[in-house]
């Protein structure tokens, strides 16, 4: 039976290429959907042929309260205003105790949306951020 304490308050670091952004509270959005076509068999009434297209892959989202880490996004971001180049991003899950869990490796990535805080006098809440990333594709390791 697996240990389930160790997957309560995980947090994920994420780096691209040689920039370290730090740590993120969620990680939302990492899948992928393989596109599939139909094909119909003549005589063949018992099922439909479903034939692989393409593989789409969603951006991923990660969020976190605003610190001292939100300006390594910040130059991370500035970096890309003479132009977007695509890069290496690795995503360490990592448990309480600084232990990678699992990693994913996502290749040519680039900023889609970064937002910054909300802020209001009437609701005191935390200053959240949020980073949106598009990429080509991810592979998958075991911590």
């Amino acid at each position: 039976m697996p240990d389930t304490d160790m997957l309560v308050g995980l947090y994920f670091t994420v780096d691209i290429d040689s920039c370290k952004l730090g740590a993120f509270t969620t990680c939302d959005g990492l899948s992928m959907d393989v596109e599939t076509e139909d094909r119909i068999e003549g005589g063949n009434n018992g099922f439909v042929h479903k034939l692989p297209v393409r593989i789409k892959y969603s951006n991923v989202k990660f969020t976190r309260p605003v610190g001292p880490e939100s300006a390594k996004v910040a130059q991370w971001l500035a970096e890309m205003a003479d132009g977007v180049t695509r890069g290496t991003a690795t995503i360490e899950a990592l448990t309480p105790d600084g232990e990678t869990l699992v990693s994913w490796t996502l290749q040519g990535v680039i900023p889609v949306k970064w937002q910054g805080p909300s802020f209001s006098a009437e609701s005191p809440k935390v200053a959240m951020e949020t980073l949106e990333i598009a990429h080509h594709g991810f592979k998958f390791q075991r911590g």
